[in-house]
């Protein structure tokens, strides 16, 4: 969730070395302050006092993983310098996590006690955050953009990253994206502030963009260009702009008029789509809760695309990782 109470290189070849020296098992955290290197990005690592039952190995594995993921999408981490404060907590699993553009850039997410290693790489949540950082901030009416692009581009980078299976990224796209589809009364992606038009209906925007782009250029570009062409133009989450501004450079960095078009359909008034159309031409059809694909479908090429991009299936092209353990002195911004 992106937070709007404040307003706000090339990933390297080499390995770089990882220094770490933790022991297993469960640990009582007691402001433990880690650093995290990827490419040009350093992510400080705050973990507030409080006992998880996870190694500390396994913790910083977890926020790895999921910055590997956003900077294998976009090409690079969205921002030079970002605090993430871990806030143990009561229970198991991920929750309450919180993006904002102040001092930097800076994520708080809470952690179950009782949360295992499987429980932090099954989650979606930290990810989802980090994409946040990569879109600047918009009017509080087009915060259905922030989310929909954070929900859609999240299982996308995990699937790049070889940390999530493309055949499940697909299935809870079927299963969810019918959610931000406009019910009666609807009055437009703008001015609809429901749960489901504000999440959903975003992804269900980024969905139709990404498709359209691919449409336009043959497949040869799609939304994560739009969204490099974004951020590279300066638009991450510490600066304030008009979503239009936004909309026009991604169109100009894909060389097709689609977002900005598509952004005056759905903006004020229900936009119908018929979502079991797409996902037949798609190649995707569903048996018995199960995904299966269809390689001669009419848009096969294009849920290929979306799905790896540029970066071939199996590959990893973020390989420059560097942890460092240890107190560090550092200020940290108001909850």
């Amino acid at each position: 969730m992106k937070s709007k109470k404040f307003r706000g290189a090339v990933i390297c070849a080499s390995v770089l070395c990882i220094i770490l020296i933790i022991s297993a098992g469960s640990f009582r955290t007691d402001q433990m302050t880690s650093t995290i290197v990827i490419g040009n990005s350093r992510i400080d690592v705050a973990v507030e006092k409080g006992t998880l039952q996870v190694s500390k190995d396994d913790l910083l594995k977890w926020v790895q993983w999921a910055a590997e993921s956003v900077s294998t999408y976009y090409g690079r981490f969205p921002l030079p310098h970002v605090l993430l404060r871990i806030i143990p907590t009561d229970g198991k699993g991920v929750r309450n996590g919180r993006t904002f553009g102040q001092r930097g850039g800076f994520i708080t997410i809470h952690v179950g006690a009782n949360s295992t290693f499987e429980d932090l790489a099954n989650d979606w949540m930290l990810t989802h955050e980090m994409v946040h950082l990569a879109f600047p901030s918009v009017a509080d009416e087009h915060h259905w953009i922030e989310e929909g692009i954070a929900t859609y581009v999240e299982p996308i980078a995990r699937v790049r990253a070889k940390h999530l299976d493309a055949t499940e990224m697909w299935r809870e796209l079927v299963r969810d994206l019918h959610q931000g589809l406009p019910a009666a009364g609807d009055r437009g992606l703008d001015n609809t502030h429901t749960w489901g038009r504000t999440y959903w209906g975003g992804a269900l925007y980024c969905f139709l963009a990404d498709i359209d782009i691919h449409r336009q250029t043959q497949n040869k570009k799609g939304l994560d260009d739009a969204l490099r062409g974004i951020l590279d133009a300066g638009g991450d989450i510490r600066q304030d702009w008009e979503l239009t501004k936004a909309l026009d450079i991604g169109d100009r960095a894909v060389g097709a008029k689609v977002l900005r078009s598509l952004y005056d359909k759905m903006k004020d008034q229900p936009y119908d789509v018929d979502l079991p159309a797409i996902w037949k031409q798609s190649g995707i059809e569903v048996e018995g809760g199960k995904i299966h694909f269809v390689d001669d479908a009419p848009l096969s090429k294009t849920r290929e695309a979306i799905t790896y991009g540029s970066v071939a299936a199996g590959s990893n092209s973020v390989s420059a990782i560097s942890v460092v353990v240890g107190d560090t002195a550092m200020n940290f911004p108001p909850r």
